[in-house]
């Protein structure tokens, strides 16, 4: 096991250099926690790049924080050489060779750590018994659910997004001038229909994105929930991003693909806890928003764009807005027949228009409704304004 830990760590023999490209908004949020004690989980869709903010996370450390690199220790708990430790004893190897005592402080990655079965207890006990520093990663939201109790009040979840507009921009090498505004119309519908995917923004492969939602739907979904028809999963999937954007009735998919409703209820969570999509709540009453339709977004506006063709971009920008505002926690507003896309916890109002204008009934609704600031948003430009308020 030496070898294998040594492979996984260059940093304790040679200078570090890793590979990709920061992300400063994640690696500040995991930062923000360094001197806390609590758990820090990287959670998100899968190739979303939670195991380079880990490495560059590790660079942060050894260049800017002074710590020892001997005292920091990353490890993958998919690789199948270690799939038979747990984590107890794969952190009491490391200690051993490195000499280092438990009371010592040291700084442990943790990718994959849902391949461990029992990972929140051991973490609990770790993290109640040595002087360290945990840093986890899974691509499970209804893994990190189930298990949460046990660390209750001794972690904190990351969720890592695809990159947004910024951060694309960054990735491709792209600084627009003033001078040249005019080319970040160009350049963001570009985006809309790339999305955010770190590598495919990169390299742009054309199988990608089939493969990684292959993968997610065969590995995350159907191998975990023991489902052997795959191909409805994949014709669920596809219903759901024709209606990314829009109001998706269980009942409805559930009369379409043949199955019942409360296995249409169970294949939606699916993929929300696998980070394929998000869904929003209309705003009400509990029974209200429990019994109304749930508006669908995809994770990335790449996949959506993959699998029903690049059209809408009104609905795409929707999406990207969604995307921007989760963590506000919106609903979305629909009385007597007219509808407003968001009403976020702090009150902020939202209708997204992109290049075009409220008006008519919609907009006497909009103005009626109580909100502590509304927004209309047409642009990029709009959509920063809203995002700096929050």
């Amino acid at each position: 096991m030496e070898k294998l830990l040594y492979r996984y760590n260059p940093w304790w023999e040679a200078k570090y250099q890793p590979e990709g490209i920061e992300r400063p908004f994640f690696l500040g949020k995991m930062e923000k926690h360094f001197s806390s004690k609590a758990v820090i989980f990287l959670t998100g869709l899968r190739r979303i790049g939670k195991t380079t903010l880990m490495k560059l996370f590790i660079k942060k450390l050894l260049d800017s924080k002074g710590i020892d690199p001997k005292h920091i220790f990353y490890v993958s708990l998919d690789d199948y050489l270690i799939l038979k430790k747990s984590i107890l004893e794969i952190i009491e190897e490391y200690r051993k060779i490195n000499k280092l005592g438990f009371q010592e402080k040291v700084f442990i990655f943790l990718d994959e750590i849902a391949y461990q079965n029992d990972f929140e207890i051991q973490l609990k006990n770790l993290h109640d018994s040595q002087n360290l520093k945990i840093y986890a990663s899974s691509s499970s939201a209804s893994i990190l659910k189930s298990r949460k109790s046990f660390l209750t009040g001794r972690n904190y979840i990351i969720e890592v997004l695809p990159l947004d507009f910024e951060e694309y921009l960054n990735f491709k090498r792209v600084k627009i001038n003033k001078a040249d505004s005019h080319l970040v119309e160009r350049y963001f519908e570009e985006y809309l229909g790339t999305g955010g995917l770190p590598e495919y923004v990169l390299h742009g492969q054309t199988d990608y994105i089939k493969d990684l939602v292959d993968d997610i739907i065969y590995k995350d979904i159907a191998a975990v929930h023991n489902i052997r028809n795959i191909q409805v999963l994949k014709d669920y999937f596809i219903l759901l991003m024709e209606r990314a954007g829009k109001k998706a009735s269980i009942n409805k998919i559930a009369r379409i693909l043949n199955i019942s409703p409360d296995t249409s209820k169970r294949f939606l969570q699916m993929f929300i806890d696998s980070y394929l999509i998000y869904s929003v709540q209309r705003k009400g009453k509990t029974n209200e928003a429990m019994l109304s339709p749930r508006k669908i977004y995809a994770a990335d506006l790449g996949i959506r764009v993959f699998f029903t063709g690049f059209r809408d971009k009104g609905s795409l920008f929707e999406n990207y807005v969604f995307l921007k505002i989760k963590d506000l926690n919106p609903r979305y507003i629909y009385e007597n027949e007219l509808e407003i896309d968001f009403f976020t916890e702090d009150k902020k109002l939202i209708e997204v228009k992109y290049e075009t204008e409220l008006s008519g009934k919609q907009l006497a609704f909009f103005s009626s409704l109580e909100a502590k600031k509304r927004f209309v948003i047409r642009s990029v430009s709009d959509l920063n304004k809203l995002v700096a308020t929050a």
